[in-house]
């Protein structure tokens, strides 16, 4: 198991640089830290007094890292879930925020443990969470994993902008569903076919 800094530096490598799509309600983002993030914290990198597109672009990777150590993941308490979660979860909270939590609470409720899916990681989520690793511990990552990945298809069924990051032009897999998949086991990939029959409704 990588450490949290390691873990980070791979969620910065995996998001990449520079990038301001209007279809992507983060607005411009680097490394994975969007203008909305930057002006919570308060980010003025250029020192003229507001937070704006050149401050996120002047961003560096080591400030990224830090930004979602101290608050994506010591901040919402992903540390004090189960380890084998951490990298899944960290990176998932990164990307989808709260959801992240919500996803893992409604996978426990189906698990007929009791838990409230409120987005919030507390003594409830961190006992409920050690229960569900506990019953299932070959098995509650994959199960993580694919329930982001139903997470990211359902987002882009019901907003079709969004459908260009989980299906390629091509009709192969986005970058949403090779993202959830890179913390699922090969066995429970989605072969092309089973890919492009999820989405053939798309337009």
């Amino acid at each position: 198991m990588h450490d949290v800094q390691q873990i980070a530096r791979d969620i910065v490598a995996r998001e990449g640089g520079y990038v301001n799509d209007p279809d992507d309600p983060g607005g411009a983002t680097n490394h994975g830290v969007t203008i909305h993030t930057m002006r919570r914290l308060g980010l003025d990198l250029d020192r003229d007094g507001v937070v704006t597109e050149n401050d996120v672009r002047v961003l560096r990777q080591d400030q990224a890292v830090s930004i979602f150590v101290d608050h994506y993941f010591k901040r919402p308490r992903i540390a004090e879930l189960p380890a084998p979660l951490h990298a899944t979860v960290f990176d998932m909270y990164v990307n989808a925020g709260a959801n992240a939590v919500r996803i893992l609470q409604r996978l426990l409720q189906d698990m007929r443990i009791q838990v409230s899916a409120d987005s919030v990681i507390g003594p409830q989520t961190i006992a409920a969470t050690q229960q569900g690793m506990a019953a299932a511990p070959d098995h509650f990552v994959d199960a993580y994993g694919i329930a982001r990945r139903n997470y990211y298809y359902a987002l882009a069924d019901a907003r079709p902008t969004s459908r260009k990051y989980a299906r390629r032009r091509d009709g192969g897999k986005g970058g949403w569903i090779t993202r959830a998949e890179e913390f699922i086991s090969p066995r429970y990939h989605l072969s092309d076919a089973q890919h492009r029959e999820r989405t053939a409704l798309w337009v």
